[in-house]
């Protein structure tokens, strides 16, 4: 392991060991803090940042913008903040630390027993909302997880994610999408970021006005099990509980070979999440490149700013 993956993993671990035994009070003050520092050092992910809000708000004032990026990435380390203090929360308090509007799309579906795909854009906190889900609607599911470097951080992500409840598949290794595929078909439930392709051979959909290119698979499980798949957008306020909205249900197309199919749903997946980011841009931690015409010269980031 290099000097720097040893770091890496060791401010992580130091996260998770430290900032979960703050008092929340103390934790928002320097959540908000380290963000308020990253934003004045404009760095490359606070003006890539900057660059997919211009996307979002166009017409954006430069000073627009900034108030943005700035908004952003005190979000962003609110998510960071949570996230480590989440292990230590009580059932009570993940409880009521978030409010879905419209949960009746999931609950009905879960009751339905065809099982059940989660789809999210980057957005607040969806570690939180699938603690809710494990928590308040006493469901498990299984979602993937990119698989990071150092190996040993990749397990502290998978370790923290199943202490919530959750199962947690590696995105690479190809087994993933059959497991998924197993777990709907038992009437399980499938949570998935979905608005940022890893596999370099997603679908192309056009999201605020211009072309990226989004994750097939929550489409193709959908039409292979007959799952329910529905959008979910997440956003703070000036609270302390994340608010939320799960999205009305996104059906097969009648007509269309499987290509034609998926094409269709997963637009309206990415209409789904450009709703929401619209709504609340200063949610979506997107630091990376993610439309084409920013990765023609490079076709990935590297991993500063990367969220699991």
């Amino acid at each position: 392991m290099s000097a720097r993956d040893r770091l890496t993993d060791s401010l992580y671990g130091l996260g998770w060991g430290t900032v979960k035994k703050l008092p929340e009070p103390v934790a928002v003050r320097l959540g908000r803090s380290i963000a308020d520092l990253a934003w004045k050092r404009r760095g490359k992910g606070v003006q890539r940042l900057e660059s997919n809000y211009a996307r979002v708000v166009p017409g954006a004032s430069p000073e627009r913008l900034a108030e943005l990026s700035r908004a952003g990435m005190r979000s962003y380390l609110r998510y960071w903040m949570e996230s480590f203090r989440l292990p230590a929360w009580s059932a009570e308090r993940i409880r009521g630390g978030f409010d879905p509007k419209d949960v009746h799309y999931l609950t009905d579906g879960i009751a339905s027993e065809r099982g059940v795909i989660l789809a999210l854009p980057h957005m607040a906190n969806w570690d939180l909302a699938g603690a809710w889900v494990t928590t308040a609607l006493e469901t498990p599911f299984t979602t993937v997880a990119e698989r990071l470097k150092p190996e040993t951080l990749y397990d502290r992500f998978v370790a923290y994610r199943e202490g919530l409840g959750m199962e947690v598949l590696p995105h690479s290794g190809g087994s993933a999408f059959g497991t998924l595929a197993r777990r709907l078909r038992d009437g399980g439930l499938v949570c998935l970021v979905a608005e940022r392709d890893l596999s370099t051979s997603g679908v192309e959909v056009r999201f605020f006005g211009e072309a990226t290119r989004m994750p097939a698979g929550p489409a193709l499980l959908a039409q292979q099990t007959g799952a329910l798949l529905l959008p979910v957008t997440l956003w703070y306020d000036d609270s302390p509980v994340m608010r939320g909205r799960v999205h009305p249900p996104i059906e097969v197309p009648e007509t269309g070979d499987r290509a034609e199919k998926t094409s269709v749903m997963t637009q309206a997946l990415a209409d789904a999440f450009a709703t929401g980011i619209a709504d609340h841009p200063e949610d979506w931690h997107m630091l990376q490149r993610l439309w084409l015409k920013d990765l023609q010269p490079r076709r990935a980031d590297g991993a500063a700013g990367e969220r699991p």
